[in-house]
């Protein structure tokens, strides 16, 4: 199979991407933002530039289609899991940057694949829980997304899918999230000043999002379908950061409540992870503690790349 990714380089899409190129019934192509002119600069993460020989490139701004035409003509993908969003670290981007990105790019994709292309059979647009209660900027325009999704779906007969991508944790993952916050501040033995975090969400290990997408790929589902990529077990955020210091035995404690509550916060995020194993034959295989333990130990000793 010829796959195309956009978002490769992100927190999901490198772990991704590792996995991909060590099979070899997938032949990868990362769609990239832009070309460097200079050799000494690369857009790649060390992660993926060490397997620079082993996937393809090629170059496109989604928000201009013309770009995103030729990217996907160039590139001739089989699928396309497009991961590529602004926001992701940042919920409340502004309004334009969103609608710009997250709603005229997947369209600009989307059309792209199937208007201007025909060796795209199938496409898997990733989505956040922050979607059912339009949370915040990001969720919001993540959703009306996934309403041109399903109306192409039902208009075209377009083979689009999604994917919703619960709490993803694990090595890598940038500072402006959680746990990793949380882990610098416990090896630290820093106290962790924090709200109340009675909101209970649903974690999963960074191998499991990737072993689920790869699942969700290979699935046979009716178009339009999507699936929770999720454990179904949530868990509170203060529950979470606990853990964090037990598990790291910091001198430091997490200062519960000391910080106000971001309004708009949902209470409960969770997964429908029986659906989703009927649907496509995939559970979690990573516990949190395991989880927790295995990030904490890549902070720890962190890869030399």
């Amino acid at each position: 199979m010829k796959l195309l990714i956009t978002g490769g380089t992100g927190f999901i899409g490198q772990h991704l991407v590792q996995e991909l190129v060590r099979s070899e019934d997938v032949a990868v192509t990362l769609l990239l933002r832009e070309a460097y002119s200079h050799a000494d600069i690369s857009p790649l993460p060390p992660s993926l530039a060490k397997l620079r020989n082993n996937f393809d490139v090629v170059y496109a701004d989604l928000r201009n289609f013309q770009l995103t035409s030729r990217a996907i003509r160039e590139a001739e993908p089989e699928a396309v899991l497009h991961l590529a969003a602004a926001g992701v670290s940042d919920p409340f981007l502004g309004v334009e940057t969103a609608v710009r990105h997250n709603l005229n790019g997947t369209v600009n994709l989307l059309r792209a694949c199937f208007e201007t292309n025909h060796t795209v059979k199938k496409i898997l647009v990733s989505r956040t829980p922050g979607e059912l209660t339009h949370l915040n900027v990001y969720a919001t325009s993540k959703l009306a997304a996934w309403n041109f999704c399903q109306m192409y779906v039902r208009t075209h007969q377009w083979p689009i899918f999604g994917a919703m991508i619960f709490q993803a944790y694990g090595m890598g993952q940038t500072t402006r999230s959680l746990i990793p916050a949380t882990i610098q501040s416990a090896l630290a033995h820093e106290d962790f000043p924090m709200t109340e975090g009675k909101q209970a969400k649903d974690w999963i290990y960074i191998s499991d999002v990737v072993d689920g997408l790869i699942a969700t790929l290979k699935a046979d589902t009716p178009y339009g379908t999507s699936v929770d990529i999720g454990s179904g077990q949530p868990t509170a955020v203060s529950e979470i950061v606990r853990k964090i210091y037990t598990l790291s035995r910091s001198d430091g404690k997490p200062l519960i409540g000391a910080l106000p509550s971001r309004p708009g916060e949902v209470q409960v995020q969770q997964a429908n992870a029986l659906r989703t194993e009927e649907l496509i034959g995939w559970k979690t295989a990573v516990s949190l503690d395991e989880g927790l333990q295995k990030t904490i130990l890549s902070h720890l000793h962190p890869s030399q790349d």
